[in-house]
C-alpha cells in the first residue's frame, strides 16, 4: 500500500561538531540507526550550536524525522538524477580553454 500521508517521530540525537584547521563539520547521528531516505527531512531541535575555533563538541538533542510520501521518494529520486548531470559540466582541466 502506498503512504499518501508524511508520518513525523521524534528521536534522540547526537550531534559531533568540529571546528579547527583540519575539520569544519557536523555529523548528526539518530538513535538506533534510524535510516533516512529521499525526500525525508531531518529538524534538529534546540537552541543553535555554536563551537569555538580549534574546539570540538558533542551534543544530544531531539530530532523530529519526517518520512516522504511514495510519490514524493520517486520525484526526489527522479530530480536527482537531473541535478547529477550538473556535476559533468565541471572541468577540472589544470588549464583554459579557448
Amino acid at each position: 500500500m502506498l503512504a499518501l500521508a508524511r508520518t513525523r517521530f521524534d528521536t534522540p540525537c547526537r550531534i559531533e561538531v568540529e571546528h579547527s584547521d583540519e575539520h569544519f563539520h557536523a555529523h548528526v547521528e539518530l538513535a538506533d540507526g534510524v535510516p533516512i531516505y529521499p525526500g525525508d527531512k531531518v529538524r534538529v531541535h534546540g537552541e543553535p550550536i555554536v563551537v569555538g575555533f580549534g574546539e570540538s563538541a558533542v551534543f544530544n538533542r531531539t530530532a523530529t524525522v519526517e518520512r516522504a510520501t511514495a510519490i514524493e521518494r520517486l520525484w526526489t529520486k527522479f530530480a536527482g538524477h537531473f541535478e547529477m548531470t550538473e556535476l559533468y559540466e565541471v572541468s577540472f582541466t589544470p588549464r583554459r580553454t579557448a
